[in-house]
């Protein structure tokens, strides 16, 4: 074996061990040791938003995520928006329905028709659309604060509640713009049934 056949076959190894040693670098670097410093810093930093923003009840159960929308079907609570996907986090999203599609026709009339039935007492002049539509992710856990008075009507009369008191209590449970500026004042429906729920005494 001559010197330039040895030297081509050094080539061939050390062109292979460069690119081999730079993958497991960079393997350990993205793969391990970066999630563990990210991990690690939102834990530090954001523990509550890290784990998901978890809201728990009075005697310390967790009951939902202050993220994702919940289906309060007993018609006592305040409601929230419509979720196609019964806000069901596994898979956001909703159906894409254009303003012509029948499909969407008849789900907002269907999401009106309930309206009427649970709420008599107000008009469907008064119906806010954020109540009848779906939100883009088909999650959203909040509501406009006019969508949860509105409500108070119902609620007032399946509790026995004042509507005073229950006005009260949808102020209290206001958000403001995020930074003062972005987004539009809002109310968190899990939040606002749970301080219903304390209310009732339940």
């Amino acid at each position: 074996m001559n010197e330039q056949t040895e030297g081509r076959r050094g080539f061939e190894v050390s062109s292979i061990w460069i690119p081999l040693r730079i993958s497991l670098l960079f393997m350990v670097l993205c793969g391990i040791i970066y999630p563990l410093v990210s991990t690690g810093a939102a834990q530090l930093l954001f523990p509550e938003q890290a784990n998901g923003s978890l809201v728990k009840d009075r005697s310390g159960q967790i009951v939902g995520s202050e993220l994702i929308g919940q289906n309060f079907t007993d018609p006592k609570w305040f409601q929230g928006r419509v979720s196609s996907i019964e806000n069901n986090a596994a898979g956001s999203g909703s159906n894409n329905y254009g303003p012509s599609n029948p499909d969407l026709t008849e789900r907002t009339r269907a999401a009106i028709e309930a309206w009427k039935l649970q709420n008599p007492d107000v008009p469907v002049s008064q119906l806010p659309l954020a109540l009848v539509t779906n939100s883009g992710s088909g999650l959203d856990p909040h509501i406009t604060p006019q969508s949860a008075m509105v409500q108070i009507a119902r609620i007032s009369k399946l509790t026995g509640e004042p509507a005073a008191q229950l006005e009260a209590l949808v102020i209290k449970h206001i958000e403001g713009r995020d930074l003062g500026l972005f987004g539009d004042e809002r109310v968190n429906v899990l939040k606002l049934n749970l301080a219903l729920s304390a209310l009732l005494g339940e």
